[in-house]
């Protein structure tokens, strides 16, 4: 189990959201991310589409933040054109290593309580993410990938993602993505 001391808020860790349970309250700011923990996650795993985890205080049991992972990919189909696709990978494998999509997993949701906001929950948890596919290599993953809200691509770049394709039709999200082969 990861243990975090913050500050003077206490002690918290990151545990996977059991079967079943219920958050009776969590308020991050946007109403479809709070109702994603409050209302999805039980039957996203329920039905193997995505597993949450929270960051709880440890004494008070309070979650201050949680994400959502599922399996993902990178493949042709993410790129304009095969080019494009070609210029990603060759910039990332040597010439053994060009299959046709490469192992990611998709941080569908993420997000931090609004009393904790600016106390660097978000990128802790960024970096339990990073740490967790790393230490052990669980799954041969090699990227993390996230839809971002473009008001979060901010936050993703400070925590070293970089978009996928140069430019995208929708203005509302972003595709990005983190490259574990770049931990030292």
């Amino acid at each position: 189990m990861d243990v975090f001391q913050i500050g003077s808020y206490g002690t918290f860790k990151v545990r996977k959201l059991r079967k079943d349970e219920k958050v009776k309250s969590f308020d991050c700011g946007d109403d479809e991310l709070n109702d994603f923990l409050l209302n999805e996650a039980a039957p996203y795993r329920k039905y193997l589409l995505a597993v949450t985890y929270v960051f709880e205080n440890v004494e008070t049991k309070e979650i201050v933040g949680y994400f959502s992972l599922a399996n993902d990919k990178i493949s042709l189909t993410d790129f304009v054109n095969k080019t494009e696709f070609n210029r990603f990978r060759k910039q990332r494998f040597v010439n053994k290593k060009r299959i046709k999509s490469y192992p990611a997993v998709k941080i569908c949701r993420l997000g931090v309580s609004e009393s904790f906001h600016g106390k660097g929950i978000g990128t802790i948890l960024l970096d339990f993410i990073k740490s967790y596919f790393i230490i052990e290599n669980k799954t041969g993953c090699r990227f993390i990938t996230v839809d971002a809200y473009s008001n979060a691509i901010p936050f993703y770049h400070n925590n070293d993602f970089q978009y996928l394709r140069k430019e995208e039709d929708d203005i509302t999200t972003r595709l990005l993505y983190y490259d574990l082969n770049d931990i030292a």
